[in-house]
């Protein structure tokens, strides 16, 4: 049971992904900067990543780690990361699965990556301000439990979010656990529900979220700083408006103490996060299953990015 699971589900994120481009991120790359610094790679057993570093005259306080969704790599991060450099922040983009070395599935992956790219950034000569991390998808579910477990991280920016931990997830079709570890000790999870058959990725996920355990909920009131949530009222492959309003509504029970921002963009998919987009080819081919428009993305990403970058500022700047 657990391997056909896996597999339904493996195949319907696969499907993703335009046909003749399985190398390709489901999160569209953003275009690359010109005159980017070169990245300094860091490649060791507990950390697997490039740092962007921005240009020192102009760079503002603090660092950014950054995190890619399910397609696993570096690649959809690095995009991002180096657009964060070009705009002033220095950052990691980090592989947390899925890089030569690393495990090939998302499954029971270790968050004690994440504390090796806070501890890397926090090492560097001249680090001053705040670490923020910033996480789209599975990355934002990373994002937002690695903040809730680290008072070191000060900042985080959740692109189309979850609220919960989620089953992990096999391109192959073999079984999955929980998608995190900690310690050696596989974290609570939300199993796939497939009591009412498969329905389609989206509604898989929108089927299993009602029955999420409390243990799988992601503690989002800890975390140590304030967060932004950006999502699209068209999320084709998982309900992530839904999921950031349950984020925000668990902190305003818990009276949590920094600002939150919830923005919610009509007509866009799951790839309404990100740096504006002057090619909409692969964001086109892939509206079948991200979902929205593409009028509605562009216009979420266009509208979101300065205010990601915004709130960067501000965070980052707090001693």
């Amino acid at each position: 049971m657990r391997v056909w699971i896996s597999t339904l589900v493996a195949l319907a994120l696969a499907a993703a992904v335009p046909v003749g481009a399985a190398a390709q991120p489901a999160q569209p790359s953003p275009p690359e900067v010109p005159g980017s610094v070169e990245a300094v790679e860091i490649r060791t057993p507990e950390l697997f990543a490039d740092y962007h570093e921005a240009e020192p005259a102009t760079a503002s306080p603090g660092a950014v780690i950054v995190l890619g969704g399910s397609e696993g790599g570096i690649q959809s991060a690095t995009g991002i990361a180096r657009r964060l450099a070009e705009a002033g922040f220095s950052s990691l983009a980090v592989s947390y699965f899925g890089s030569e070395g690393q495990s090939t599935v998302l499954n029971e992956i270790p968050l004690e990556q994440m504390t090796a790219a806070r501890a890397w950034l926090e090492a560097r000569p001249g680090q001053t301000g705040g670490i923020a991390i910033i996480g789209a998808s599975k990355g934002a579910e990373l994002a937002l439990l690695t903040a809730s477990r680290d008072p070191a991280i000060r900042a985080v920016v959740a692109g189309v979010p979850s609220s919960v931990v989620w089953q992990g997830v096999d391109m192959s079709g073999g079984p999955t656990g929980s998608s995190w570890t900690s310690g050696g000790e596989a974290l609570a999870y939300v199993p796939y529900d497939f009591s009412r058959g498969f329905r389609g990725i989206y509604q898989l996920y929108a089927d299993s979220l009602p029955g999420a355990p409390e243990a799988a909920v992601i503690p989002v009131e800890r975390i140590n700083g304030p967060v932004m949530l950006i999502s699209g009222d068209a999320d084709g492959l998982w309900p992530s408006a839904d999921m950031a309003g349950r984020i925000v509504a668990r902190l305003e029970q818990n009276g949590f103490a920094y600002a939150v921002e919830n923005l919610t963009y009509p007509g866009a998919g799951h790839a309404a996060f990100g740096p504006p987009l002057q090619d909409t080819t692969l964001l086109t081919q892939q509206l079948a299953f991200l979902g929205g428009t593409v009028e509605g993305t562009v216009a979420a990403r266009e509208d979101s990015w300065p205010r990601v970058l915004a709130f960067l500022r501000a965070a980052l700047a707090q001693p």
